[in-house]
């Protein structure tokens, strides 16, 4: 007998049951408070066209739907091992929780890492290792080239672009009095400047989008005099902008009209409660060369701060083309952020995520290598974003060519988040990547401030430490041939091999 049969004629058994024996004992008919409900609940399945699990078993077929929605927590808390886990694996999140609650870092009885297994990398260490107490315990770059009159003496690690709409107003202020508190920079995202970043006066590195968010026209385009603006505040120490981004490289973006309130629209430019769209390109230029121009004109109306921009590296040919136009021009951004195809995002198609964009450490590989073939690679600081979580992520980026870092998922751990992968849905647990009000209450600002502050200073003192312990003094001494990796169960190749040039 079919399920939806069986289910029809139990159901007319038992509530005939309950009415018998109901003639006997009246209180019997409480039963119906419990049977009732399945009853209705079954009889729904039971026209249910479109998911066909509860149509064939009715109630039975909604644990399906039940188990499936408490997977993640289930995957993440019970089934995950320590190193499997993603985006981002147990001991990295642990390490982050740890050093912004400036609890003990430490790890007992060795690593959890297969160290024989293909993929597995590791730095070299000295017989004459320094005292890390004669490292640099906060090293600075400096960023600002031959056209730029205020150069920005900037943390090796910063917190990477995420905008006021994606992250809460709570989110933003604690980040922003963490950068302020820690002495490094945060950047605004290409939702603009939010007075959520100019609470505390920490160092801001502003973030042009195509959609021009801060200094746009009512028809979209880039508007000089709202430029000038606000790239003269004191608050902004650096200006870049966004070409693409690795977690949706060549992708433009919506602010439905149910999320553009008024004040997002206001902080944006853009007419609040309407549909407003970033296109996948920029619409101030079209070529290399009138990328170049762009950057030199964004540098004049700054007033001579460091402007460079950010890239997701696709196609080699189209960089090298920017570098000769660079070379021709004497036009030179103050500094290129790399963002690895392993970027993320509240919200990309899976397809941009998965397979568009090159990881970091090639796409890092490429800018350094073409900047140096034609000669221009002491114009431009190379900036990292991607996956960089640790001081040996923030190494090993260094190594093949970057002078400084960003992170953007290891500060959002740092404020309180926990991986509950709802960043797209406004439903974020903990109060961060949303803009519920009721949400975001719980995200205390002072205390969050105070752990992104210690994340940092605890990742930038790794970092001296493993210097140190290479025998390095300073971060432009770090090479390809001090990092390692293992490329088969017999054979070991350092990234000087792996990344020749």
């Amino acid at each position: 007998m079919r399920v939806r049969q069986l289910f029809l004629l139990s159901s007319i058994i038992v509530v005939g049951l309950i009415v018998l024996i109901a003639q006997y004992s009246p209180s019997v008919y409480w039963v119906f408070v419990v049977v009732l409900p399945v009853i209705s609940l079954g009889i729904l399945d039971l026209f249910n066209k479109k998911q066909s699990i509860k149509k064939n078993f009715p109630v039975i077929g909604r644990f399906r739907y039940l188990l499936e929605s408490v997977r993640p927590e289930i995957q993440q808390y019970f089934v995950e091992t320590d190193t499997e886990g993603t985006p981002i694996n147990r001991i990295f999140r642990s390490l982050i929780y740890q050093r912004s609650k400036n609890v003990t870092d430490t790890t007992p009885f060795g690593t959890k890492l297969n160290v024989y297994k293909s993929g597995y990398e590791w730095m070299n260490h000295s017989m004459f290792a320094i005292d890390h107490t004669k490292v640099n315990p906060n090293p600075r770059v400096i960023v600002g080239g031959r056209d730029c009159s205020k150069p920005y003496e900037a943390s090796i690690l910063n917190i990477s672009a995420m905008s006021f709409g994606s992250l809460s107003k709570n989110g933003v202020l604690a980040m922003n009095k963490g950068a302020k508190l820690g002495g490094f920079a945060q950047n605004t995202g290409e939702g603009s400047i939010s007075p959520y970043h100019l609470k505390y006066g920490g160092d801001l590195i502003w973030q042009i989008g195509t959609g021009y968010f801060g200094c746009r026209t009512k028809e979209g385009g880039f508007n000089p005099e709202a430029y000038a603006k606000n790239a003269c505040r004191p608050e902004v120490k650096m200006i870049e902008l966004k070409i693409s981004q690795g977690a949706k490289p060549g992708h433009g973006g919506i602010l439905p009209a149910s999320k553009n309130t008024a004040e997002i629209a206001a902080i944006r430019g853009v007419e609040p409660h309407t549909t407003v769209a970033s296109p996948p390109a920029h619409s101030a230029y079209e070529s290399a060369d009138g990328l170049l121009d762009f950057i030199a004109q964004l540098r004049k109306l700054s007033g001579g701060k460091p402007i460079g921009f950010k890239v997701c590296v696709g196609s080699r040919n189209e960089f090298e083309q920017i570098c000769i136009s660079m070379k021709k021009k004497q036009i030179f951004p103050d500094f290129i952020t790399v963002d690895g195809g392993e970027g993320g995002t509240g919200a990309a198609p899976v397809e941009f995520s998965n397979s568009l964009g090159m990881p970091l450490r090639d796409g890092i590989f490429i800018v350094d290598t073409l900047l140096k073939k034609h000669e221009i690679r002491k114009e431009i600081k190379i900036m990292a974003a991607g996956k960089i979580f640790t001081s040996f992520h923030m190494a090993r980026v260094i190594a093949l060519g970057a002078d400084l870092c960003y992170s953007a998922r290891a500060m959002m751990l740092a404020t309180g988040c926990i991986q509950a992968l709802q960043c797209n849905n406004n439903t974020c647990p903990v109060g961060l990547a949303t803009q519920d009000p009721y949400l975001m209450k719980g995200l205390d600002v002072e205390d969050k401030a105070i752990r992104v502050a210690s994340y940092h200073r605890k990742s930038v003192e790794a970092f001296a430490e493993l210097l140190g312990a290479a025998g390095l003094t300073s971060s432009d001494q770090i090479k390809k041939e001090h990092i390692n990796k293992r490329v088969s169960i017999t054979s070991v190749k350092t990234y000087a091999e792996i990344y020749p040039g």
